[in-house]
């Protein structure tokens, strides 16, 4: 079983988890997911099975879209509600215009910093184990030797849909790697009244949201269900420059050799910096980019 299935997650098992059950419903062994998220998380959770895991690598750094809810008031270590309350309660919130004002700081591109209870690595160890470490000896969580190095990041829309009291409602549109609990974090620092990440949905992953997925219980109960629902090689990537090839060009493609306009019979171009090699029936055969040679396409991952 070779594409791409959309899960919609629930609350509670992590993306691996997902993996492994989806695995067992599909029996599959060769399934992975283009993009974690937290146990306490839902949402779109992307799965590349069969040759399609060759391909998750273009997929993981897609742009992402999310609900979120912030609560202001204090923040956390883990800068959600499982982690362990900093600081006192704050009870005099700033209301929706002076909160709009501080999330301008986190509009566009900027450093952001990875939370400590994260996957990231902290000298070659995993920044969440550092920092459960501190927290058992009591120390402080995020202590700067524990915290991941800043990273860039892009929010290329975080708009206020709701303020409830303390909780803000945000839809955010991101560059992959952006943490929204360091956004809920940042937040309630800026305004000064503390905050964290109370609940989190994401709606969209790269070409593909919550209208394309199938829910884990019902991929579960239903495996044929789930099977129906995988999208095809030749549909996982649609961003990317098709590019159709002649029999001898798919020939060549297959055995890695590289690409000039006579093996193409249509889409052939070398100004994109990606594009997907096709049969003739529309069958995915490989992804190619430019070679330092002129006119020239060189298949760098051949779906065989």
């Amino acid at each position: 079983m070779d594409g791409l299935l959309v899960v919609d997650k629930p609350t509670g098992p992590t993306s691996h988890d997902v993996v492994a059950r989806v695995r067992r419903a599909l029996r599959e062994r060769r399934i992975g997911h283009t993009g974690t998220l937290d146990p306490a998380a839902t949402g779109v959770l992307t799965l590349v099975l069969g040759r399609a895991t060759r391909l998750a690598t273009f997929l993981s750094g897609s742009n992402k879209s999310y609900e979120a809810v912030v609560r202001l008031g204090f923040s956390t270590d883990t800068a959600d509600a499982q982690g362990r309350v900093l600081g006192a309660s704050v009870t005099a919130l700033p209301g929706r215009e002076a909160i709009d004002a501080a999330l301008h700081a986190f509009r566009g591109t900027f450093l952001q910093q990875p939370p400590a209870f994260s996957a990231k690595k902290v000298d070659g160890k995993r920044s969440h184990k550092l920092a459960r470490a501190r927290r058992r000896s009591d120390s402080d969580s995020t202590s700067i030797s524990t915290l991941p190095a800043p990273a860039t990041v892009t929010a290329y829309a975080i708009t206020i849909v709701s303020v409830d009291g303390d909780r803000v409602t945000l839809t955010v549109d991101c560059s992959a790697g952006f943490y929204i609990r360091s956004l809920a974090h940042d937040l309630g620092e800026r305004l000064g009244v503390g905050g964290h990440l109370v609940s989190l949905r994401r709606t969209r992953s790269g070409d593909f949201s919550l209208a394309d997925a199938i829910d884990l219980d019902t991929a579960e109960r239903q495996p044929q269900a789930a099977a129906a629902r995988v999208i095809p090689l030749a549909g996982m990537l649609p961003g990317l420059a098709p590019v159709v090839l002649t029999p001898d060009g798919v020939h060549k493609a297959l055995h890695g050799r590289e690409l000039g306009p006579l093996d193409c019979a249509s889409g052939f171009g070398v100004r994109d910096p990606l594009y997907r090699l096709l049969d003739e029936a529309g069958a995915l055969i490989a992804i190619a980019r430019p070679s330092s040679r002129p006119q020239i396409l060189h298949p760098s991952v051949v779906l065989v």
